[in-house]
């Protein structure tokens, strides 16, 4: 379809000499529709012609004149209603699908022969001359106080020029919460306004009048302010206009203060009536300027408060000790029967004087025909006539709280109706006598355990009521904390074989293939190319004690403290690497402050040594209990050595002890100098695997010292200071190990390694049933031997 742009546009192409075949492609257009655009002066919207036709027949021609005299009768209808009447008196004629035309025909006869409809004027408003109030519910919030839902209603107040606001929380639209609004209203205001409106409630206004004048009441409370009353029509909100839109931005922005909040409840009444509050200040903060117009000409405030509260007098008490209170039934006393008191009714409280002395003050309850009677004053009359409970005409007054219903009905269960009323009266007296709370959680407790309820056994709870579990206690038992050990990732371990050792008193017991542990070893004769680690079998348990101190990440001048590996013989009579001259039994290699090498612990073993000379047969780890050392399982990349643990006996006794360990000296490995340590033969003990990734003895990794064992301590780089090397590690330079080096026995013990990086190195197969056997095959014991030489070479 053609549009009046694209028209305009054509003819301003052709006006600046384009053809028309060019001047229509440009505009999205035929040749043919663009010649006859440019032959006609008139735009697409010029040239549209009122359609008078129909496309399809009436289907309402013979019924429309009926409906007409209907509407002309009574204009108010409207077309649903005469559609349902066609239906209806013609059935089948006309179907769902024609409600629309029918409508379209309505409403064009309303258009053209309807009658006029009334006109709303808008105002002009001036400061300080109008107050218009009305109350709205606020039901639809769902606001709950303390989880239970909170009706109630808001008195709200406005002023009409600068859209000022104030509300004040009620509960029923009496003319005690209309006074207390009002008042509340002029005085956050600092001034009252000329005028004050309100529609027509019956709490300002004498609706059953014929002059509908204010009441007296409502009258004193506006003359005491000066302003004068004004009210609306009956039906007729939007008199009240300025309020009534208000009411519902105000509903509005307290639904998007609450979403907000994301909470509709709050712990307390006066938290909320705050929180509405801080809502309505937000809303007058905007409304700064048209106020301070207003407060200029608002008028004075009196010197103090009307008090609006009603006063009766000589309201006689009945028979049952009851009052009657503004169409709803109080009670009161039993002793005040057949006396007259005096009333005081407040927006929320009713108090009840007699003779000037106040007899009791309670909380109003709104609407007609409502109840409010309090059972502790007629159970007195209730248990000397229980006959008179059954058909009591206020009887659901006497269930105080949900769990004494709960108990009445179990009483009918269990027992005949006489019997049932008479056990009831008597807990309710109790309660009335002791603690309705009390009384209530014993309940609690008897209905939540399926106990009979029981007159006898209520008292006596109730006496003992200290020993009642309140309601919110939750029991909780003390978990076993022994139950958790399962969910624990690191584990002991005695071995990485499923052969097991038991070490006891300090004998050592032989496997289940009835060999010693002391003659197992660990094979390195079978090696795959893509092998894992393989670990130390038929260790036993062992306890060692002292460490090493955590790494250092800080340089500088520091000092050490040595942790030893004592050197000697063993208890089997082994040969052992020669002593250096220098050393002793208690000569030890010391390790810098600054490295830790974690805890390895094994049992020690009551064997034999030499305790007369003070030299322990064998090697032991001693040093500060402070202290930690780890050794760890051969690696992936890695060449696994041989390594056992055993005992050792010096002056204090049995020790724990690794023992056969050399000063494999020091290795320069990229710029890195490190500890390394050497293995040993016989495993006399279990390692206790302490980290679940890297348990047992390990090796060292490819390209790190060396060493057949290394300590889990920082590396010392060349780049470092002298201070922080440890003595007796050595800078090694040009006599590296070259590839000409067999591993043959021919050098000394301190000598350096070979350099890790010309031999790669290969981890062990998986396989147990290539496990070699000591004293079976020569090359075990061949590297036996050169091992304790000293020129045994291992990664």
């Amino acid at each position: 379809m053609v549009g009046d742009g694209q028209v305009k546009e054509l003819r301003r192409l052709l006006a600046r000499g384009k053809s028309l075949a060019a001047s229509s492609r440009m505009t999205e257009m035929s040749e043919k529709t663009a010649r006859d655009y440019r032959d006609d002066d008139r735009l697409p919207s010029q040239r549209k012609r009122p359609r008078n036709y129909r496309t399809r027949s009436d289907p309402f021609a013979d019924a429309w004149p009926e409906v007409e005299q209907r509407l002309a009768q009574e204009p108010r209808l409207k077309a649903y209603t005469l559609f349902e009447w066609l239906q209806t008196s013609q059935p089948g004629e006309f179907p769902d699908s024609t409600r629309r035309t029918f409508e379209r025909r309505v409403a064009r006869w309303q258009g053209l022969h309807g009658p006029d409809k009334p006109i709303f004027f808008s105002q002009q408003h001036h400061p300080g001359r109008l107050a218009a109030s009305d109350f709205t519910v606020c039901n639809e919030l769902n606001i709950t106080i303390g989880g239970v839902k909170f009706e109630h209603l808001f008195f709200h107040c406005v002023l009409s020029y600068s859209n000022i606001e104030s509300v004040s929380l009620c509960f029923s639209e009496s003319f005690e919460a209309l006074s207390e609004g009002i008042q509340k209203a002029f005085f956050e205001w600092g001034g009252v306004p000329q005028r004050h409106r309100t529609d027509s409630l019956s709490a300002a206004v004498r609706n059953n009048s014929s002059r509908k004048s204010h009441t007296a009441r409502y009258t004193a409370l506006t003359d005491h302010y000066g302003c004068q009353p004004e009210r609306t029509n009956a039906r007729c909100a939007n008199e009240n206009g300025d309020v009534e839109s208000s009411n519902g931005h105000f509903k509005d922005r307290l639904d998007q203060a609450l979403l907000l909040r994301g909470s509709r409840d709050f712990a307390s009444r006066e938290e909320y009536v705050n929180f509405v509050e801080q809502v309505v200040a937000t809303a007058n903060a905007n409304r700064g300027p048209r106020f301070a117009e207003e407060q200029a000409v608002l008028g004075r405030l009196p010197d103090h408060r009307l008090d609006t509260a009603d006063l009766l007098f000589g309201i006689r008490v009945g028979m049952g000790s009851t009052i009657r209170v503004r169409a709803n039934t109080y009670s009161v006393p039993s002793r005040l029967i057949d006396k007259k008191v005096d009333i005081r009714i407040e927006a929320e409280q009713i108090h009840v004087t007699y003779q000037g002395h106040p007899i009791q003050t309670m909380d109003r309850v709104f609407g007609k025909r409502a109840v409010a009677i309090n059972y502790r004053h007629v159970i007195d009359s209730l248990v000397r006539k229980p006959g008179a409970f059954a058909n009591y005409r206020y009887r659901e007054e006497m269930f105080p709280t949900s769990q004494f219903r709960i108990a009445y009905d179990i009483l009918h269960q269990a027992h005949s109706p006489a019997v049932a009323d008479k056990q009831y009266l008597k807990i309710l007296e109790l309660a009335a006598r002791e603690s309705q709370e009390a009384t209530d959680a014993a309940l609690r407790v008897l209905i939540t355990a399926g106990a009979a309820i029981d007159f006898e056994m209520i008292k006596l709870m109730v006496e003992d009521a200290a020993s009642l579990p309140p309601a919110t206690d939750v029991q909780v038992e003390v978990p076993d904390l022994s139950e958790f050990d399962v969910l624990l990732t690191t584990f002991d371990k005695e071995s990485q074989s499923d052969d097991k050792v038991e070490v006891n008193d300090g004998e050592v017991y032989p496997d289940e293939d009835g060999r010693s542990p002391l003659a197992t070893i660990k094979s390195t004769e079978d090696e795959s190319p893509g092998g894992v680690d393989r670990t130390v079998s038929r260790i036993a348990d062992a306890e060692l004690s002292g460490s090493l101190s955590g790494v250092s990440n800080t340089g500088g001048d520091r000092g050490f403290e040595p942790f030893g590996l004592p050197l000697g013989a063993d208890d089997a009579g082994v040969r052992v690497a020669a002593r250096r001259p220098n050393q002793t039994t208690a000569q030890s290699l010391d390790v810098a402050t600054g490295q830790d090498l974690g805890v390895v612990r094994f049992q020690p073993l009551a064997v034999g040594g030499n305790a007369a000379n003070g030299d322990a047969q064998g090697r032991f780890v001693f040093g500060s209990s402070r202290k930690r050392v780890v050794v760890r399982q051969a690696g992936i990349g890695q060449k696994p050595c041989d390594m056992c643990v055993g005992p050792a006996v010096d002056l204090a006794g049995a020790q724990p002890l690794v023992h056969d360990l050399r000063d494999a000296g020091s290795t320069v490995v990229d710029c890195q100098t490190r500890l390394a340590i050497a293995e040993t033969v016989p495993a006399t003990g279990k390692l206790r695997r302490l980290d679940h990734r890297r348990p047992g003895l390990c090796a060292t990794e490819s390209g790190r010292d060396g060493s057949s064992v290394h300590a889990a301590g920082r590396a010392l780089r060349a780049g470092q200071r002298a201070a922080d090397q440890q003595p007796g590690i050595q800078q090694v330079g040009s006599d590296l190990q070259g590839h000409h080096d067999d591993g043959s026995g021919h050098r000394s013990p301190g000598a350096s390694q070979r350099n890790p990086r010309n031999e790669r190195a290969q981890l062990p197969s998986r396989d147990r049933q290539k496990i070699q056997k000591p004293g079976l095959f020569p090359r075990a014991k061949q590297k036996i031997i050169n091992f304790l030489n000293g020129s045994f070479n291992c990664r």
